[in-house]
C-alpha cells in the first residue's frame, strides 16, 4: 500500500547542514515514516504513515500543521499562501461544513474556514496549491467562486439596470403570484369562500414552485450528490410535498363541488417567504460590513505621478515605490509617503480617528486615504499597494471578520448532524400521522412544516454575524482586532498591564533639572549632549533639545555604544584640541539608570535627589577611576485620558498595573497619580515578559499594552497583546489588537466591545437553539401551518442578524 506524501517548499536553507537539520526535525514528527530534503529545489518530501479512521478510510497520521511547526522550530520557513474567496450559493450552516470538508480533502491545505455571514472562504495552503485548485474543489462541492471585484459583501458593485437581474425581482414576482392564493384564506375567517378554481391555483403556483424556486432544487441536488443536506434540500422537499399533495387531491376528485382544500398556497407562500427572508438577510448582512466598505471607499482609484518629467494620471495600484505623486486640494492621498514639496492640512479622521486636521510640511509622513484640504503636495511614495497602511488595515479587518470563534466549532458539529435528524423527524411525523392515525394529508403537511421551520440558517449566522458586527464597530472606533480568538481572550481579561512611556505618558519627556556633582552645569550638559546626540531614546532627545536651545557645542565621541536597558557610553577626549585635552583628558563617559551606576560600582547620593521623575546619571571613567559627574531629572506628562482609562477599567472589575524601566520614585509617582493596583519599576526590556508570566502564574488573565520594540516579547507572552499603532511594526505584529490612536482609553473600549460581542453570540445561539427546540415539536404535532413555519424560519435569521447589528449602536463615552 502506497503511503501519502507531502511536499513543502522550504525558505532559508544555505548549505547541506540545513538539509540534515530539517530532515531530522521532520523525522521526529509522529506519523512521518521518511523525510528527504532537496537543496537544489528547496523542497522537502515527506512520506506519512496511515491509520484507519474507523470508517474504512485510511488517513495520514500526521497533519501539515505539525510538519510546518517542525520546520519553523528548526529555524526555517515554509512557503504558504493566505487567500480569500467569495463563495456563491451557500444558504445555511451545513453549506459551510460542506465547503470546508471539500477544501480539507485537498492535499496541501493547512487551514480552511468559511464564514456564512460574509460568504467568504479563508484558506492557508502550501505553495504547491493554486487558486484554480481551490476554485475547482468549491465547484465540485456544488458552489461557485466569485471574482473579488463582485464580492457584494466588501466592494460595492453597480447593479445592472435589467429588471430581471435585480435582487428583489424574484421576491416581488413570487409574491404577486402567491397573493391570490393566500388572500382567500382571510375570507375563511368570515365564512367567505374566495378560493380560486383548482386550475388557476395550479397556474399561479407552478412558476413559483419551479421557476422562482428552482434555486432550491439546484442547490438541494448538489447537496444530495455530495452526500450531505442543507436548507435548500429541506425547502425543496417540503414545498414539493405540498405541491405534489395538491396535485394528487386535484386529480383524485372529478367533482368540483366536492373538491377538497388544495395546498398550492402553502408551497408558494413558503417559497416566497424564504426568498423574502434570504433577500432581507442579505441586506442585513451587508450592514455588518459597513466598516469594511467605508475603509475600501478610502482607496483612491487614480494618482498623478511624475514620469519622464511630466505629470501623468495612472491607476493608483500602478504607482511604484519612490515615485513622486502630486496631490491637489480635495484629493485623497493615494499612497503612504513623505512630503517633498508643499504644505497643507490633512484630514486623517477615517484612518486615525482624529477629527482635527493635521498640519503637514516638507519631511512629514502622510498616510494613504487621508484627504488633502488645502495646499498642493508632492509626495515620495514609500509604501504602495498591499504594503500601504490602509491596505494592511483592510486586510486585518477582513481576516477578523472572516475568522471563526472557538465556540463556532460546537455549532459546526451540531450543523453536521442537524439536517439528517430533521429529515428523520419529518419522516417519523409523516408515518405516525399517516400510518397510525390514518390522516396522510395532515401527515404530509406536518412533515412539510417540520422541514421548513428546521432551517439551520439562524444557527449558522449566530456567531459570524456577531463577530462581523463587533469587529466592524471596533474598527470604526479605532480598534483593529486580528482574529476572533483575540475577541474571546479579551472578554476574559482581569488584569491590564501598561508600559509607561508612550502608552500612559506622552512619550516626550523634557529635561527639568540637572545637578553637577563635579564641574559646572554647562560642562555637564555638554558631555551629556555629546554622548546622546546619536541616541534615539526619548530621554536622549530631551537632553539634545535642551542643549540645542542653549546652543551647546557637541564634543567628538568615539566608540559610542547603547547598553540595552541601561543607557549609553562612549569615549570623549580623543583627537581634541590640546587645551580641551588638557582640561578633560580621554575619558569613558556613562549615562544611564541608577541600577547601571550601582553595577559599575558607583555610590549614589541619597540626598537632594529629585523624586517624581525619571533620573539619569552621568559618570566618567579615567585612569581606572570611576566617578559621578552629575544627574539629570526628566518629567513626562500623562496622557489626558490616562486617569479616566484606569478608572473605567477598575469600574469594570479589571485591575491595572504598570511596567517601566524608570526608577522606583518616578514609577511610584505615576502609580499614585493614576491609582494603579500594582507597578514594577526599573524593569529591563528582556524582563517584561517574565513579569507578565508571573502575573499569569497567579491565575490572572493578562492584557499587555505597549508600543515599542522592547514590548514585543511581553505582548506575545500576554494572554492578549494590545499595541499602539503609533508604535513600532514589531510591537504591532506581536499584538492581537491594534489601537489606531495613541489613546489609552481605547483599551477599555476594546475590552467592552469584546464582551458585548460575545454576549450577542450567546444570545444568538440561545435563541437559535430554542427556536428549533420549540418549533420542530410544534410542527411535528400539527400546531404550525407550513406558511407560519416558513415565516417563522425567515424571522429567525433576521432576528439573529438584527440582534448582532445592535452592536453598531455602541458609542464611546465622552
Amino acid at each position: 500500500m502506497s503511503h501519502p506524501t507531502i511536499q513543502l517548499k522550504i525558505i532559508g536553507m544555505t548549505c547541506s547542514s540545513c538539509v540534515n537539520r530539517i530532515e531530522k526535525a521532520l523525522q521526529k514528527v509522529v506519523g512521518v515514516t521518511s523525510a528527504s530534503v532537496n537543496m537544489a529545489t528547496e523542497t522537502a518530501t515527506i512520506e506519512l504513515a496511515q491509520y484507519n479512521s474507523g470508517s474504512g478510510n485510511n488517513s495520514a497520521s500526521a497533519n501539515i500543521s505539525d510538519l510546518i511547526d517542525a520546520v519553523v522550530d528548526a529555524g526555517y520557513q515554509v512557503a504558504i499562501h493566505d487567500w480569500q474567496f467569495a463563495i456563491k450559493g451557500m444558504s445555511c450552516a451545513s453549506c459551510v461544513a460542506r465547503v470546508e470538508k471539500a477544501i480539507h480533502k485537498m492535499p496541501g491545505v493547512v487551514t480552511a474556514s468559511v464564514n456564512l455571514a460574509s460568504e467568504m472562504l479563508q484558506v492557508t495552503v502550501l505553495a504547491t496549491v493554486t487558486k484554480q485548485d481551490i476554485e475547482q474543489a468549491v465547484e465540485q462541492a456544488g458552489y461557485s467562486v466569485l471574482p473579488p471585484e463582485v464580492n457584494n459583501n466588501v466592494t460595492p458593485v453597480v447593479e445592472t439596470q435589467s429588471l430581471f437581474k435585480q435582487p428583489w425581482w424574484p421576491v416581488l414576482a413570487s409574491a404577486v403570484l402567491t397573493l391570490p392564493l393566500v388572500f382567500p384564506m382571510f375570507g375563511m375567517l368570515f365564512n367567505q369562500q374566495w378560493m380560486l378554481p383548482a386550475f388557476w391555483q395550479w397556474l399561479l403556483a407552478t412558476p413559483v414552485q419551479f421557476y422562482f424556486g428552482f434555486r432550491f432544487y439546484r442547490a438541494g441536488w448538489g447537496a444530495l450528490k455530495a452526500g450531505v443536506g442543507n436548507m435548500d434540500l429541506l425547502v425543496a422537499i417540503g414545498t414539493s410535498a405540498a405541491y405534489g399533495l395538491s396535485l394528487y387531491l386535484w386529480w383524485s376528485f372529478t367533482s368540483q363541488t366536492d373538491m377538497p382544500h388544495l395546498y398550492f398556497e402553502s408551497s408558494s407562500a413558503v417559497i416566497t417567504l424564504v426568498l423574502l427572508g434570504k433577500y432581507l438577510e442579505h441586506k442585513a448582512k451587508r450592514k455588518t460590513t459597513d466598516a469594511l466598505r467605508a475603509l475600501e471607499s478610502l482607496k483612491p482609484t487614480q494618482a498623478t505621478v511624475k514620469r519622464d518629467g511630466n505629470w501623468q494620471t495612472v491607476l493608483a495600484s500602478l504607482v511604484k515605490t519612490d515615485e513622486v505623486v502630486q496631490v491637489k486640494p480635495g484629493q485623497r492621498v493615494p499612497v503612504d509617503g513623505e512630503i517633498l514639496q508643499g504644505q497643507s492640512h490633512l484630514d486623517e479622521a477615517l484612518i486615525s480617528g482624529e477629527s482635527i486636521p493635521v498640519s503637514k510640511k516638507v519631511g512629514d509622513s502622510v498616510t494613504g486615504g487621508s484627504v488633502n484640504l488645502d495646499g498642493i503636495l508632492e509626495i515620495r511614495a514609500t509604501s504602495v499597494g498591499t504594503e500601504s497602511t490602509l491596505s494592511k488595515i483592510i486586510q486585518m479587518v477582513e481576516r477578523a471578520q472572516g475568522a471563526k470563534a472557538p465556540v463556532q466549532a460546537i455549532v459546526d458539529k451540531v450543523s453536521s448532524v442537524f439536517i439528517p435528524v430533521v429529515l428523520l423527524v419529518a419522516l417519523s411525523t409523516l408515518l405516525i400521522t399517516g400510518w397510525y392515525q390514518g390522516d396522510w394529508t395532515n401527515g404530509i403537511l406536518n412533515a412539510v412544516a417540520v422541514l421548513v421551520i428546521a432551517c439551520p440558517c439562524a444557527l449558522g449566522l449566530a456567531t459570524p454575524a456577531a463577530i462581523m458586527a463587533g469587529t466592524g464597530t471596533a474598527a470604526r472606533l479605532g480598534v483593529l482586532v486580528k482574529d476572533a480568538i483575540a475577541l474571546e481572550q479579551a472578554k476574559k481579561i482581569d488584569l491590564v498591564v501598561f508600559d509607561k512611556t508612550g502608552t500612559l505618558t506622552e512619550g516626550k519627556p523634557v529635561l527639568t533639572t540637572m545637578t553637577a556633582i563635579k564641574g559646572s552645569n554647562e560642562s555637564l550638559l555638554q558631555l551629556a549632549y555629546s554622548l546622546q546626540i546619536d541616541s534615539e531614546h526619548p530621554l536622549a532627545k530631551a537632553v539634545v533639545n535642551n542643549a540645542l536651545e542653549k546652543a551647546v557645542q557637541a564634543l567628538p565621541v568615539q566608540d559610542f555604544q547603547v547598553v540595552a536597558g541601561h543607557g549609553v557610553k562612549g569615549v570623549i577626549g580623543k583627537d581634541l584640541h590640546k587645551e580641551q585635552n588638557e582640561e578633560l583628558g580621554e575619558q569613558l563617559i556613562f549615562m544611564g539608570s541608577s541600577y547601571w551606576m550601582q553595577q559599575l560600582g558607583i555610590n549614589l547620593p541619597s540626598e537632594n535627589v529629585p523624586t517624581g521623575g525619571s533620573v539619569s546619571w552621568l559618570a566618567s571613567q579615567q585612569h581606572d577611576k570611576t566617578e559621578l559627574l552629575g544627574l539629570f531629572c526628566f518629567s513626562d506628562k500623562l496622557k489626558p485620558d490616562a486617569v479616566k482609562t484606569v478608572k473605567i477599567l477598575q469600574q469594570q472589575g479589571i485591575k491595572v498595573a504598570m511596567l517601566t524601566g524608570d526608577n522606583k520614585a518616578s514609577a511610584a509617582a505615576v502609580a499614585n497619580e493614576l491609582h494603579l493596583d500594582d507597578f514594577k519599576a526599573e524593569v529591563l526590556p528582556e524582563d517584561k515578559a517574565k513579569y507578565i508570566l508571573q502575573y499569569q502564574q497567579k491565575g490572572q488573565l493578562v492584557a499587555m499594552v505597549g508600543d515599542g520594540i522592547n514590548d514585543a516579547p511581553a505582548l506575545a507572552q500576554a494572554d492578549l497583546g494590545m499595541a499602539m499603532a503609533s508604535g513600532t511594526d514589531v510591537a504591532v505584529s506581536a499584538a492581537s489588537i491594534t489601537l489606531m490612536r495613541s489613546e489609552p482609553s481605547l483599551v477599555p473600549t476594546a475590552l467592552m466591545i469584546a464582551r458585548l460581542t460575545y454576549r450577542k453570540i450567546k444570545q444568538n445561539l440561545f435563541w437559535a437553539f430554542i427556536f428549533n427546540a420549540v418549533g420542530i415539536p410544534l410542527a411535528a404535532f400539527g400546531y404550525l401551518d407550513p406558511i407560519i413555519a416558513g415565516a417563522a424560519m425567515a424571522c429567525s435569521s433576521l432576528f439573529v442578524i438584527s440582534n448582532a447589528l445592535l452592536l453598531q449602536r455602541f458609542k464611546l463615552e465622552k
